[in-house]
């Protein structure tokens, strides 16, 4: 039995990644191999699981919640994608202001020839998109 903790846990695709305490490659786990409830499992979830090798890497199965996050736990594990790993198709969360900054400066790069107003338009409608998605922190 392995000790870690939830590094992010999307309900509605039914898959996540655990980082094993001790460091190593983070585990893939899928809904149908979580013992407790989903809901239990969110970010910095302390969790015991088996492991074993998948087709694209570690897969965890009987995966046990030992406690629920704690405050900040989230962040403390909290890392971007390497490139080289099934948890790419997951993504970043940024807060609005960053994802604001993001946009304007992909604007800016992509079409200089846009007006302030116009990227200001374009800038609120992306940000209400990846509101409604959660997408972003508020």
């Amino acid at each position: 039995m392995r000790s870690g903790r939830i590094l992010r846990f999307d309900e509605v695709r039914g898959y996540g990644f655990i980082v094993p305490d001790g460091g190593g490659e983070d585990v893939f786990v899928h809904a149908n191999e979580l013992l407790d409830d989903k809901a239990a499992f969110g970010p910095g979830t302390a969790v015991e699981f088996e492991v074993t090798e998948g087709e694209r890497g570690l897969k965890a199965f009987a995966v046990r919640a030992v406690s629920p996050p704690s405050n900040g736990a989230a962040s403390s594990i909290d890392r971007a994608p390497t490139g080289d790993g099934p948890d790419d198709m997951l993504c970043d969360v940024l807060s609005r202001a960053e994802f604001s900054r993001e946009i304007v400066d992909v604007l800016l790069a992509e079409v200089p020839e846009l007006t302030g107003a116009q990227i200001v338009k374009v800038r609120r409608s992306l940000v209400e998109i990846a509101h409604k998605h959660g997408w972003i922190d508020d």
